[in-house]
């Protein structure tokens, strides 16, 4: 195969709205990102699924989310064709398809494709990526991982990193894909590259070093109204929006700045300092990939798609969080005196933060509405197609309308190859987007597509030769109750004038069309469960008792024992030569944003249970650990009468302990997975710095779940889309 093709590159940004780079109206600083614009297409009018693991699911493989099995975020999975969480085989991704092709093929970062319930280092791992057509991966699985301790996997593997005072994924995720470029060139093949770069930015906890925290700081106190009319003013300047756009109404629960109180307005404008310089610094690193890529004289010859995932996030709500696992997963509020109580923290190790859902709206300008919702605000996002040896007309904006599930179809169509019928012997289905490389050299050409739905948790919505009927779906209300909205698209940049009263029988015929794609795709049944969808995947994989071992490989948190209100032993057997410095963990689960941990410290058992990185229970142990073979044990009993937990430690039966757990939080809402015999995540425990490794001789860790108090699960995980 010839070199002279050209190589390809997806950057897949997590939950960056429409206007959060510089080069799409914003005032944050991408100038690495702009460089990419200046040197190819910016399109103002391509589509996503609303989420994550569809718009991914889309993005590799040309078909539509649910046709693929992904019509939800992999964690949400059920057993319907549409929602089974991992993508069908008969819808091949570019990976393999390219790999085919002779091309060496590349993954970094979030992969997101498959259930989490089969993050197990003894597999199966039928959906990896190496299984699904990539060489090397280098990254992490799920929605998301914390930045300064993430829980990462390479190739087949689990790792465990000892990560030094300076560390941060973005920077490590980056250094993964230089080095993983720096094998490819030094193997001196004539074949080409592909590279699926998948970031953990921007989506939260918003992690980033403090350096271009504090390059922000004063920018934000104006507010988000201030921020929001500033940006559509550039965007109208810079020619991303019509000059006959409206700026979308405020979203419902989003209060002017003006009338918030001097306390939130110092908060919030924080919170969007941390976020701002969170983008700054990713464009930073990729600005060190393009670099790189240059520096080997393969910039001008790799075809460059960078897109978003979908719109900006609102999951911390009105009043943003410190600690958004607690408020999402626990269903439980944070005060406003203990978010102001780690303003200073806001991005560092210490908080899990995310914004209000004003500056979600702020990044979606000038749309209304979010992530998770088909609107524009959920939908429509930001597409930079970099390729300075094919695009000649750089620099240039194009307005045609295009979906995710355009961009295979468009990638092999530029480089001459096809979707085959058959891929490892499976009959492969019908390829559904349509590809836009017209659109490189045809500037002004109407758009080819036809037709495209939407569909997410119960969100509707139909494309259709410019116009689009939408229906924004509440959650735990019927169906039949919503109500369709209809826009034309093509005069009415950001949906605010509903014509549904003009024109219903064109509402009526976009609906028909909905449900007949929705027939087609394996949309139906309508769902709109999210988090609750955890109970079915947690309890399924559920057992009585398990036995870990010191220095077996990280287990990811749907895979450790489901403790959630149920009494539960954890024993230790332990040899000790009496050293009363003998120290360090004997098993951890969790991070420190939620956790139990049980560890040794100057010759003393230790239990911690860490609910929310602030509320801690401990048990110490009154004496050390003797000389010789010792069973050191905790044992939790919940009762359906009690609110709380009754926690005992005891040595060799002897009790040496105990406390009153008031406080629990739900397995499936830990940030951290199982470690025996370290704390390799993000600590548990304030008192230690990973990993902690435990320095006597640990035999085994067992965990025996006794029984359950009958507990409304979807009440103990929270609610994952917030209540407006």
């Amino acid at each position: 195969m010839s070199k002279n093709r050209p190589n390809v590159m997806f950057v897949v940004l997590d939950d960056v709205g429409f206007s959060d780079l510089g080069c799409y109206g914003s005032e944050i600083s991408t100038p690495n990102i702009d460089r990419l614009a200046t040197n190819g297409l910016r399109y103002n009018n391509f589509h996503t699924t609303a989420m994550c693991s569809p718009t991914r699911a889309s993005l590799l493989t040309g078909r539509n989310h649910h046709a693929a099995g992904m019509g939800i975020i992999a964690e949400w999975m059920t057993e319907e064709p549409g929602y089974q969480g991992r993508v069908d085989p008969a819808a091949a991704n570019v990976a393999e398809i390219l790999k085919e092709q002779d091309y060496t093929t590349m993954a970094v970062g979030k992969w997101h494709l498959m259930p989490q319930t089969e993050v197990n280092p003894s597999g199966p791992f039928t959906d990896w990526p190496l299984q699904k057509g990539f060489d090397h991966w280098y990254g992490f699985h799920g929605a998301l991982t914390d930045s300064w301790h993430p829980e990462l996997y390479e190739d087949n593997h689990a790792i465990d990193l000892e990560a030094g005072d300076d560390y941060h994924l973005t920077n490590d995720l980056v250094d993964s894909g230089i080095n993983q470029l720096r094998d490819y060139k030094g193997s001196n093949t004539d074949s080409p590259f592909f590279m699926y770069l998948a970031l953990g930015a921007a989506h939260w906890p918003h992690h980033v070093p403090d350096e271009f925290i504090e390059r922000y700081r004063g920018v934000y106190d104006g507010g988000w109204d201030e921020i929001r009319s500033s940006r559509f003013a550039k965007q109208k300047s810079l020619g991303i929006v019509p000059d006959n756009t409206q700026l979308a109404p405020r979203n419902a629960g989003v209060v002017p700045w003006a009338e918030l109180d001097a306390d939130r307005q110092r908060l919030f404008a924080r919170m969007q300092e941390v976020y701002a310089g969170f983008i700054e610094h990713t464009d930073a690193q990729l600005g060190r990939l393009m670099d790189y890529l240059s520096e080997i004289g393969e910039l001008d010859n790799t075809l460059i798609v960078l897109i978003s995932d979908n719109g900006a996030s609102p999951e911390a709500g009105a009043d943003g969080s410190a600690n958004i696992r607690k408020k999402l997963y626990y269903g439980d509020e944070e005060s406003l005196e203990d978010k102001l109580s780690l303003i200073d923290d806001l991005g560092s190790e210490r908080t899990n933060n995310h914004y209000p859902m004003g500056w979600a709206q702020v990044s979606n300008t000038p749309l209304k509405w979010y992530k998770k919702d088909v609107h524009g605000g959920g939908v429509r996002d930001p597409l930079i197609v970099h390729w300075p040896e094919g695009i000649a007309d750089s620099g240039a904006i194009r307005t045609q309308y295009h979906h995710v599930v355009d961009v295979a179809p468009t990638v092999l169509e530029l480089l001459g190859a096809e979707f085959p019928a058959q891929v490892k012997g499976i009959e492969q289905m019908p390829v559904h987007g349509t590809s836009f490389a017209y659109t490189m050299t045809e500037a002004s050409a109407p758009t080819r597509k036809r037709q495209q739905y939407f569909e997410l948790a119960g969100d509707r919505g139909l494309w259709a030769d410019g116009w689009k009927a939408v229906a924004l779906h509440e959650k735990g209300t019927p169906f039949e109750n919503d109500e369709w909205e209809l826009y034309h698209l093509d005069e009415d940049f950001s949906e605010c004038n509903n014509l549904a009263r003009t024109y219903p029988d064109r509402l009526e015929d976009l609906i028909a069309l909905w449900w007949e794609d929705a027939e087609k795709y394996h949309v139906l049944p309508l769902d709109d469960r999210e988090a609750e969808r955890y109970k079915n995947a947690v309890a399924k994989h559920g057992k009585p008792y398990y036995e870990f071992y010191p220095d077996m490989s990280r287990l990811d948190r749907y895979q450790v024992p489901d403790i959630t209100r149920k009494s539960y032993r954890i024993e230790a057997l332990v040899e000790s030569g009496g050293e009363v410095d003998c120290q360090g963990v004997l098993l951890s689960i969790g991070s420190r944003f939620g956790g139990l941990v049980l560890y040794v410290e100057e010759g003393r058992p230790v239990f911690e249970y860490s609910y929310d990185g602030r509320h801690r229970t401990f048990v110490r142990s009154s004496r050390v650990i003797e000389n010789g073979q010792s069973d050191v044990r905790i044992s939790v009993s919940f009762t359906a009468e009690a609110d709380g937990g009754e926690v005992a430690l005891s040595i060799d039966g002897e009790e040496v302990g105990s406390a009153i757990l008031d406080r629990t939080w739900p397995v499936a809402g830990l940030a951290g997975g199982l470690h025996c015999g370290r704390d390799g995540g993000s600590p548990v425990s304030e008192s230690y710095a990973s990993p902690n490794r435990f320095t006597g001789n640990l035999k085994h860790v067992s965990v025996r779940i006794d029984g359950a108090v009958e507990v409304d699960h979807a009440t103990e995980m929270g609610r994952a889309l917030l209540e407006e």
